[in-house]
């Protein structure tokens, strides 16, 4: 498996460009190959790299979660997975970053029970935003607590060895490595893009002017253009709060300078596209020709043109018994589902409705996150999304999909009970549970245009977007719980009985039998949702007999398969024998059946001449898109 470490290069390109589309160029190094774009500003390449307190970047004896950890880290762990669990792991690269850096995935499931696809399924994702680094966390932290516990706690073994759990922790390591690596972070993925219109591409991202590895807020007085003031509430002049311009003191902005000289200041950062408005369901254009019609932000040339986003779909397309999904981002937090585009009751199946309620009411239970609902009203306020990952996830994949957002900013308790949690609050909550060290206090620096200014504010990183690295875990598990607590509601089929019965008795001693194949669906999710079946991700259940065709090639015919019993007009089953054709071999008898819900059993009854005195032997199996595979039972017909 390929490493993605970074080293510097020794090259530099030149920082503008006209817009267009870019292909990566290979930069190779002494050990492994690094991956630039000319005309960007992105990695190591143009950023010294620096290494932050809360990131592990070497990976040691153990894997705790008091720290973040790099890519590097995070393969070397999926790496030793697969070699220590053979039984239960296989390690896959699913597809190339843009910058040509691998995207690994992790398959968890008993090997010994049965295929990954002959399995109902889950798939949990992180790492998709660049900075959102939380997420690839807590996939880090599930992988480790199923196969740590398939031994000793029953209800992971029985998960394993009857579903599959698709893990794939890092989704843009390109967006990962810059976060980890650098002081710098973006939105989304680092291909090259034109924030502010000017045809040039990330040609003015924000200076770590003080060198210390953060870009931090830097504030100067401006006394005819102020806009802030120190927050009357905070005796330490560390918070500011916002006034009309011009009755303020401050101005602020991200650490920076104008590179570009347009009178701004890291208006064009590096990339700018958003893998999480690039998915093909209700994917809108960044402009159109009549300019009366919706547009995203961010959404790229075409739906998937990002290679981060084409290597979830094309995997998930492959693999329709993948019923559950979670890819996450921070920060609100809250539980978030489809739809985006509309309210949840106009367009959702209620059968379906009802489930994303119960995980709604389940997630929050398990996680403690106040907020959970959909994108469009619940998140957006009745503002669209589009291209967004949990409509692709209902509508087009009719697959449980959410999309949620962890860690609440620092937002924890309303201390001085005004109704609203506020940066007073957050400072407060720094101080006492947090020892400070979300918050660098303002030191001075110098501006090479606003000459005095001070730098400091709440950590962007690793407070703002993330968790400290103390407080990690409890979000990570919490998280990580409610993820496996949908999988366990994932269906299961399981054998309730066959029953043979004969119907009626011919001369010649043939007889009609009719055979009743019945199944339960012991798991509480139906074996597919209705907007599953209304757009064909899935197939119709089918129950499925192989019959004994011994003696069929001689010319003796041993059965006849009827759709029902009719003394005048016999019709046989579709893949059935029809009464002018000698089969010479084995062909699978089918009946398709309703979509079984959680508890209930499933009987399909067919009908079967049997000629002569013969028994007839065969085997029955159930096949299910996402309720899974049962395999040959056995009967017989005497």
């Amino acid at each position: 498996m390929k490493k993605i470490f970074l080293f510097p290069c020794i090259f530099c390109f030149s920082l503008y460009l006209n817009a267009q589309p870019i292909q990566p160029q290979q930069q190779q190094s002494k050990k492994v190959p690094v991956y630039t774009v000319s005309g960007t500003r992105h990695g190591v390449s143009f950023f010294p790299e620096t290494r932050l307190v809360h990131v592990q970047y070497e990976t040691g004896d153990s894997l705790t979660f008091d720290r973040y950890h790099s890519a590097n880290v995070i393969y070397d762990w999926l790496e030793r997975w697969a070699e220590k669990y053979p039984d239960l792991v296989d390690l896959y690269e699913v597809g190339k970053s843009f910058e040509g850096r691998p995207i690994m995935q992790i398959t968890l499931t008993n090997k010994k029970t049965g295929k990954d696809t002959d399995k109902p399924a889950a798939f949990f994702e992180g790492g998709r935003h660049s900075g959102e680094v939380t997420g690839a966390e807590c996939v880090l932290w599930m992988i480790k607590y199923l196969l740590e516990n398939y031994e000793n706690d029953s209800d992971v073994k029985h998960l394993l060895d009857t579903k599959t759990i698709y893990l794939r922790p890092i989704n843009n390591p390109d967006g990962h490595n810059l976060y980890m690596h650098t002081a710098q972070s973006n939105r989304s993925t680092v291909r090259p893009y034109d924030n502010d219109d000017d045809n040039l591409l990330d040609e003015d991202a924000p200076d770590d002017l003080d060198s210390n590895g953060i870009i931090l807020t830097m504030r100067w007085k401006d006394e005819k253009k102020g806009n802030l003031i120190p927050d009357p509430k905070d005796s330490t002049d560390r918070i500011m709060k916002r006034v009309p311009a011009g009755k303020g003191i401050y101005l602020s902005a991200n650490e920076g300078i104008d590179n570009d000289n347009d009178g701004r200041i890291n208006e064009d950062g590096i990339g700018g596209l958003d893998l999480h408005r690039n998915y093909p369901e209700n994917w809108r254009p960044e402009t159109e020709a009549t300019g009366r019609g919706n547009t995203q932000r961010g959404a790229g040339e075409y739906p998937l043109s990002e290679t981060e986003t084409r290597a979830v779909v094309a995997f998930l397309l492959a693999h329709p018994n993948v019923y559950v999904v979670n890819s996450m981002d921070t920060s609100v937090p809250m539980h978030l589902r489809p739809p985006s585009t509309s309210p949840s009751s106009e367009r959702m199946y209620p059968e379906d409705l009802k489930w994303y309620k119960l995980f709604d009411e389940l997630g929050k239970k398990i996680t403690g996150y106040e907020k959970a609902g959909d994108v469009y009203d619940d998140y957006g306020d009745g503002s669209p999304l589009f291209g967004h990952g949990p409509d692709f996830g209902y509508w087009y994949f009719g697959a449980i999909w959410y999309g949620d957002e962890i860690w609440n900013g620092g937002r924890n308790k309303d201390y001085d009970g005004d109704g609203n949690i506020d940066q007073i609050d957050r400072i407060r909550w720094d101080d006492e549970e947090n020892n400070g060290q979300g918050f660098f206090e303002w030191k001075p620096d110098r501006h090479p245009v606003y000459g005095d200014i001070e730098i400091g504010g709440f950590d962007p990183k690793f407070f703002s977007q993330n968790p400290p690295s103390k407080h990690l875990e409890p979000w990570i598990r919490n998280q990580a719980l409610f993820d496996i607590e949908m999988a366990k509601h994932l269906p299961e089929i399981a054998w309730e009985n066959i029953e043979v019965k004969k119907t009626r008795s011919y001369k010649a001693d043939s007889a009609d039998y009719q055979l009743k194949v019945s199944f339960r669906n012991t798991g509480k999710l139906p074996t597919a949702l209705k907007q599953a079946q209304l757009v064909k991700i899935v197939t119709d259940d089918r129950v499925v007999l192989e019959l004994d065709t011994t003696g069929i090639s001689s010319g003796k015919q041993r059965y006849k398969v009827l759709e029902e019993p009719q003394p005048k007009k016999e019709r046989e089953i579709r893949g059935g024998f029809s009464d002018f054709e000698e089969p010479s071999q084995s062909r699978p008898v089918f009946k398709t059946v309703p979509y079984t819900e959680g508890g209930s059993v499933t009987t399909a009854v067919f009908n079967i001449r049997l000629f002569g005195r013969d028994e007839l032997k065969g085997k029955a199996s159930v096949l299910s898109t996402r309720g899974g595979v049962l395999k040959d039972k056995e009967f017989i017909i005497r």
